[in-house]
């Protein structure tokens, strides 16, 4: 079935095509659909010919095999495929922006950036978690889905949807383009340092190529240029890129401390996980700024001289396992209610925490304190000292968590005001990924037991481990 060949009308496996699209380097694609199925679908066909490039081959039976086997927002619902006699993919066609398009406008501002790269993170969390690693993220590969929703806006943006999984690895299978390439492969730009050296089993190799898709839209300009040839490839074991700063005075340096982190050459100087990316581009104000934060200069010779030497010494790569990696650096909210008789309590999550912490010392912590708000009148924001009471409450926190063995970069503070504090606990949990959320419950009551505790809420509600601590006196208090 050549390409060339096709034509408007004509019904392949029960599909007619609609409409030929724009091809792209290793297929062609057709606007398809099927009698009885509403949904719109698009069909990619490789381009097998003789002396095409054997990696066309090897993406497309990785591709098939893989993306019928991926579920959720962030892909394309797989719908069908053919065999190498007839090869086909049939997926759910994404109406959206693919995300190449907003390069004609680099650099953006900082705040665009940082929305598209949390929308982007969160899909590839979701793609890690079920064992697959992209390694070949660029903005052609990524399309922001129409949000459908017109109360919110043009400007607003969808989630982001990943394509084209030709050169992906799956924990689970095989990985044939490993079995089949002894170079490495990938997109030069992009492909992440251990990529260059064969290593295909680190998901933090995808946070490294979305780091260079920030800096891109960022600055205007890749971070790397754009390296044709693996020997090229190979520099990036050594020489860091400028700072976005460098080419692009107006990046905050919150957002230079977010992307040189993610540009780190030691996958473990990366961010651990997608979603803890994605946490820091959502709470800028957040970020733990160091000396990368408003630098403007690259490495200077001894530093690279030193990774040179270190390049040359390594040795065989480790096996990493991709759920791993995830479980080893989950992110962790601690929802404390600051009310003056709670402190009890606050001391039992706290003991609880610290165990937790203890156990997980890759975690991300995040503090939260739902601030309830009336729905009718207006609350004043002070309290009778005139001290701003959010601010306070910030404090609060940060007095609560000093005691906890975890790095001060990797503890976040969040006050949300709410008219109802557990839809808000459960809406921050699951807009920020969390892992597991650790609370505590007072004792019952007459009025709680009528109206449903936010414990009880947030536990029948969370998309995650809900850990509820009590106290000896709250117990007691249920048992009576």
């Amino acid at each position: 079935m050549y390409p060339r060949n096709l034509e408007a009308g004509q019904v392949i496996d029960g599909f007619m095509l609609v409409e030929a699209l724009a091809p792209g380097g290793m297929a062609n694609f057709w606007r398809v659909r099927r009698l009885g199925d509403d949904l719109p679908m698009i069909m990619k066909i490789p381009l097998l010919r003789r002396g095409e490039d054997p990696l066309t081959i090897v993406g497309f039976e990785v591709e098939q095999m893989i993306l019928a086997r991926l579920t959720g927002p962030h892909v394309p619902k797989f719908v069908a495929a053919g065999d190498f006699e007839r090869p086909y993919i049939v997926m759910e066609f994404i109406a959206g922006r693919p995300v190449r398009t907003f390069l004609e406008k680099t650099p953006l501002p900082a705040g665009e950036v940082a929305e598209i790269g949390a929308k982007i993170a969160f899909a590839l969390h979701d793609l890690h978690r079920q064992h697959v690693i992209h390694l070949d993220l660029k903005p052609s590969n990524v399309i922001l889905r129409d949000n459908g929703k017109p109360e919110l806006g043009e400007g607003k943006l969808g989630e982001a949807v990943l394509i084209d999984f030709g050169l992906s690895r799956h924990a689970q299978l095989p990985d044939l383009v490993a079995e089949e390439f002894d170079d490495p492969v990938g997109t030069g730009p992009y492909i992440a340092p251990e990529q260059v050296r064969r290593d295909r089993g680190d998901p933090r190799s995808d946070i490294f190529a979305l780091g260079v898709v920030l800096y891109f839209l960022a600055t205007g300009e890749r971070p790397f240029g754009e390296p044709q040839r693996a020997a090229e490839w190979r520099r990036r074991l050594w020489r860091d890129p400028y700072p976005p700063r460098h080419r692009n005075e107006n990046v905050p340096p919150w957002l230079q401390e977010i992307i040189l982190r993610c540009l780190a050459v030691d996958p473990a100087e990366r961010y651990a996980t997608a979603a803890q990316l994605a946490f820091d581009l959502q709470h800028p104000d957040q970020v733990p700024l160091t000396a990368r934060a408003t630098r403007r200069e690259r490495d200077g010779p001894v530093t690279v001289a030193m990774r040179w030497l270190a390049a040359r010494r390594q040795g065989p790569l480790p096996r990493r396992s991709v759920a791993g990696l995830l479980a080893r650096a989950p992110i962790i909210m601690a929802a404390i209610d600051l009310a003056p008789e709670g402190e009890s309590l606050r001391g039992a999550l706290l003991i609880a925490v610290r165990r937790l912490l203890e156990t997980e010392p890759g975690a991300r912590l995040a503090c939260v304190n739902a601030m309830r708000i009336s729905r009718i009148t207006l609350d004043s924001g002070v309290d009778a000292q005139g001290r701003n009471l959010h601010l306070q409450r910030l404090i609060a926190l940060k007095h609560w968590a000093r005691t906890l063995p975890a790095a001060a970069d990797r503890i976040t503070y969040h006050v949300i005001e709410a008219t109802d504090p557990a839809d808000a606990l459960v809406d921050y949990a699951r807009n920020n990924r969390i892992d597991h959320v650790v609370m505590g419950a007072r004792g019952a009551s007459p009025l709680r037991r009528l109206l449903g505790s936010v414990s009880a809420k947030v536990v029948a509600e969370a998309p995650c481990t809900v850990t509820v601590v009590r106290t000896r006196e709250s117990v007691s208090k249920v048992a009576t």
